[in-house]
């Protein structure tokens, strides 16, 4: 969202920009740096020295000096329709072009994408339920959480009736409906986090059913007022304080003209304790249902009592923006291969006492910025371009839901059915070299098979989903591809470490997701190991260089849910449609 400034904001925000570009650079390199701690000579431990070298390029200092700007104190946290959103598009804009990348939307860096912003002003709001032996009230921010999705200044629920509705799962090709038969217009509902699959064991993937985007979707499409989700504790990959933190500035949605269909009145979260206390309260034992919820035939509990909440919003419309830089293939300019990395953070919410308190997003995604940007400087800085076009999308409101690829994928710079792939980087831990790399998610397309073979290359495996139960395949924006159709990948550095092996790799990972994801503490750190990080990142670029060398076209795997979408759209694009794909070779 475009702010209007005075002429003095403007002209302090210029000053602002001038003085972060200066300390950054425009990153015309003078000279380049050694990679490091990948050509020393391998123990029986480590994999071997790699057969290829790092193009100068990927290096460690460039990477550095664009995640310390990213998470930056002056861009504030990258929070669009702020001042972050202009110093971090202008910034980005500056790397690009100064590697020589031409603007990647109809001749113009910025493809503008409308937003609605809704920021709760009441937040001594309290969910009240009134129930036979007395009211529970739950506070917002200590005991639940809730927003409207109705872009509406005052909505009010007042006595409505509460049902309890296992997973709020509707999966006919599972043969499961916590639906069926049930009326919910005008209702409260409540809904268990995750998928059933998590009650009986934590490690079991997170399918889209278990996503809060879907069970808030699914409970509109009923006819809804209200969802609360029972937040799921250690079980959950965000930590309550995340949750929270996440809560605590503006929510960001697409125009009701530009995504229609149902909207919940309120959508939220409910504390784990807290809902053990309403449970209890009216005479239920939340584990027990938890328990009978996990079964196909379970059937809706109506609580005994009636709901009443009241959430007043301030509420804007405006535009954010994609970032798209991209070079021109020689031979196929039409068709594209697309690295995507969303910019956007959390920006600055109110901490303790009031004080502002600023979520750097070093991690998240300022990392996969960075790793962008260090595969578009190898493209840039190659002999010869490509057979094919390369575009380098930055998209806004990832954080939002992925909202800006889901707009570039409904409005796309190049067909769909020109886009040969989407290789997506998110959320890119540092966790030092590994035996491995690995991809989310369990949608298998030729891209892992052949990302399988770069990293033979390296002595170093592809390896399954480290975090099924993130369902972090989902959350990023390759899904916006993956769900039109499009072959799309999202990697991870591998988690068996070098130093310390796999216990070592979850233990960080773990750790980085319950104490610093959507925190301040996920900052910037100097002192980062970035052998594997550079070494990973290698392989992305080969990956989609191979791609923009070549002629074939990855399709998905025969047994995706994906691959009838994509070769429909194929149908007409002579050599797309090979026989067959082979599913990745990733054990």
């Amino acid at each position: 969202m475009r702010a209007v400034h005075t002429d003095g904001s403007m002209r302090r925000l210029l000053a602002v920009l001038l003085l972060v570009l200066a300390l950054a650079g425009c990153h015309r390199r003078t000279e380049h740096y050694k990679p490091v701690g990948l050509l020393a000579t391998a123990a029986s431990s480590t994999p071997p020295p790699m057969a290829i070298t790092l193009a100068p390029e990927i290096n460690q200092a460039d990477f550095l000096r664009y995640d310390r700007t990213l998470a930056s104190s002056a861009l504030g946290g990258r929070k669009p329709a702020t001042r972050g959103e202009v110093l971090t598009t202008h910034y980005l804009i500056a790397q690009l072009k100064a590697m020589g990348i031409a603007p990647g939307y109809r001749g113009r860096w910025l493809q503008p994408v409308p937003v609605v912003s809704t920021r709760l002003l009441n937040t001594g709001a309290r969910l009240i339920v009134r129930l036979p032996g007395g009211t529970q009230s739950f506070a917002y921010g200590t005991d639940m959480l809730a927003a409207t999705q109705q872009a509406r200044a005052r909505v009010s629920i007042a006595a409505a009736p509460v049902v309890f509705v296992g997973y709020g799962i509707d999966a006919p090709t599972r043969q499961w409906n916590d639906y069926q038969g049930l009326d919910v217009r005008g209702k409260i509902v409540i809904v268990l986090a995750n998928d059933p699959g998590e009650a009986s064991s934590p490690d079991s993937p997170l399918s889209r059913y278990g996503l809060a985007r879907y069970k808030f979707e699914q409970a509109a499409r009923m006819g809804a007022a209200g969802c609360f989700i029972i937040h799921a504790g250690l079980a959950s990959d965000h930590t309550w304080s995340a949750l929270r933190n996440a809560s605590a500035s503006a929510a960001q949605s697409l125009p009701a003209n530009v995504a229609p269909g149902p909207r919940l009145a309120v959508a939220g979260w409910l504390r784990h304790a807290a809902a053990e206390r309403l449970f209890s309260a009216a005479g239920l034992d939340l584990d027990e249902l938890t328990r009978q919820a996990s079964q196909p035939q379970f059937k809706a509990v109506t609580l005994p009592g009636s709901a009443s909440i009241r959430l007043d919003s301030a509420v804007e419309y405006g535009w954010t923006d994609n970032v798209l830089g991209w070079i021109r293939g020689t031979t196929h300019p039409r068709q594209v291969v697309i690295y995507s990395a969303h910019w956007d953070g959390l920006g600055t919410i109110r901490g303790p006492r009031g004080r502002p308190q600023r979520l750097p997003g070093a991690i998240d995604n300022a990392s996969g910025v960075a790793a962008l940007l260090e595969i578009a400087d190898s493209f840039a800085h190659r002999k010869s371009r490509p057979l094919r076009s390369v575009l380098f999308l930055l998209p806004t409101l990832g954080q939002a839901g992925q909202l800006g690829s889901r707009y570039y994928v409904q409005h796309p710079v190049f067909p769909l059915d020109q886009t040969v792939a989407d290789i997506n980087i998110d959320l890119w831990p540092i966790l030092g070299r590994a035996r491995d790399m690995s991809v989310y998610g369990t949608a298998q397309s030729a891209l892992q098979s052949e990302l399988a073979q770069l990293l033979s290359l390296q002595g170093r495996t592809l390896t399954r989903d480290p975090a099924p139960a993130t369902g972090l395949f989902y959350r990023s924006d390759q899904y916006s591809f993956a769900r039109a159709g499009v072959p799309s990948l999202l990697a991870t550095p591998g988690f068996d470490l070098v130093s310390g092996g796999r216990e070592a790799g979850e233990t960080q990972w773990r750790r980085y997701l319950m104490e610093r994801l959507d925190t301040p503490q996920d900052a910037f750190d100097p002192h980062w190991d970035l052998s594997g990080t550079l070494e990973d990142i290698q392989t992305l670029y080969l990956l989609g260089r191979d791609l923009a060398d070549g002629t074939a076209w990855p399709d998905w795997a025969p047994d995706s849910p994906y691959r009838a979408r994509r070769d429909a759209m194929m149908k007409n694009v002579p050599g797309a449609l090979p026989p067959a794909v082979e599913s990745a070779s990733a054990p």
